[in-house]
């Protein structure tokens, strides 16, 4: 809140975060991550325009990225992925009109995990997971072989609904859970994980460029309180010993 309404604020957390770590490659500041309460969503564009300025005064716009985390349910209607379009135009419309003022990426949260976990009738394992299979999904031409590609094509419809086909998107966070719930083994993590580092660059079927994409997570996390499978993304258990085997 302080970043949205005291002008002061941004200017002192880039001087106290950015500033002082000059070897260190900043790519993006994500100025709130999966925010869906209506109070501070009205405070995320107001504090990105604040540090972009502040980005900007200290002479480092130019290499930092100002944008949001988003939830994929930000987009609805998502089959066919044709059909996505953003669910609350006046939240997401504004924040669209300043990232491409500034040629920042939208940083979206794609996770088919939950998707399959909530409509298991409905989506196969192997069409969640990247494994080769029967399922497949035709839209407008294209030939979807796997939930990824379907959840980020449908972005991008949603993008271009909202007349901002330009906007890059990143994948800020998408993994599999390796326990704690239905379909979370180590198996099918490193299935999906594995699936997804080989496949993003090649991108997807709507644009078949490299995709920036970003793993969940770098570590199991043993404390974390909520659904069993939230302690379950890493890549790595709290010992610094592999999760399970993955290349990259």
């Amino acid at each position: 809140t302080s970043l949205a309404n005291d002008p002061s604020a941004a200017p002192a957390w880039v001087k106290a975060n950015v500033q002082p770590f000059p070897g260190v490659s900043f790519r993006y500041i994500a100025v709130g991550n999966e925010v869906t309460d209506s109070a501070g969503q009205k405070t995320i564009l107001p504090a990105m325009k604040n540090i972009q300025a502040a980005l900007v005064a200290a002479g480092l716009s130019g290499s930092i990225k100002v944008s949001t985390s988003v939830r994929f349910d930000v987009v609805e209607n998502t089959s066919p992925p044709s059909n996505g379009v953003f669910a609350d135009t006046s939240f997401m419309g504004p924040i669209l009109e300043f990232l491409a003022s500034t040629g920042a990426p939208l940083l979206a949260n794609v996770y088919p995990y939950f998707a399959y976990k909530g409509d298991q009738q409905n989506i196969k394992l192997d069409f969640a997971t990247f494994v080769p299979g029967s399922t497949t999904v035709t839209d407008n031409g294209l030939t979807y072989t796997n939930l990824f590609d379907a959840m980020v094509d449908s972005i991008y419809a949603a993008l271009e609904k909202a007349g901002k086909p330009g906007v890059k998107v990143v994948i800020s966070e998408s993994g599999w859970p390796s326990a704690g719930g239905v379909g979370a083994t180590a198996q099918n993590t490193r299935a999906y994980n594995q699936g997804l580092i080989n496949h993003v660059r090649g991108g997807t079927p709507k644009k078949p460029s490299l995709l920036e994409t970003y793993i969940f997570a770098m570590f199991n996390e043993n404390q974390k309180t909520g659904d069993p499978t939230e302690n379950n993304f890493g890549l790595f258990n709290p010992d610094k010993s592999p999760a399970y085997s993955i290349t990259f």
